[in-house]
């Protein structure tokens, strides 16, 4: 009888677990020069475009491609934003009239020098290991 009881357990302990967080590799290409770092931030669709990214990683800066790795990401909707921080100041510099002055990418790669929407750059994280591509572009 107490067996009976007990079976529905596992079932209730596997439901309250949080899913699966998986390793995501984001291939940054077209990088412009090995100085600095490439930032990467990857956003849920209310952090896009602003601070406080629940998952951020930068690598060393490679001249042509550098592989940022971005661990415990959870399973759900996402874009990244990515940037080359070459003067290592933590933050995508800006130039006269707002363009910025250091390299910037997307998910995704949207069209044009101008903000992308979330849904221009969205990807769908899995929870499991997976990679994506984006470029590098610049402003100026």
């Amino acid at each position: 009888m107490l067996f009976r009881r007990l079976l529905p357990l596992p079932a209730l302990l596997a439901a309250a677990m949080p899913s699966h967080a998986g390793t995501l590799t984001i291939q940054v290409e077209n990088v412009r020069a090995s100085k600095g770092r490439v930032h990467v931030d990857v956003c849920p669709e209310g952090k896009f475009l602003k601070d406080g990214c629940p998952y951020s990683a930068s690598a060393v800066a490679r001249k042509g491609e550098t592989a940022v790795v971005v661990s415990n990401v959870a399973p759900g909707r996402y874009a990244v934003q990515a940037y080359l921080d070459e003067n290592s100041n933590d933050k995508l510099d800006f130039g006269m009239f707002g363009l910025p002055k250091e390299q910037f990418g997307f998910s995704r790669d949207p069209k044009g020098l101008r903000r992308p929407t979330f849904e221009e750059t969205v990807f769908t994280a899995t929870g499991a290991a997976q990679s994506i591509t984006l470029h590098l572009h610049s402003a100026l």
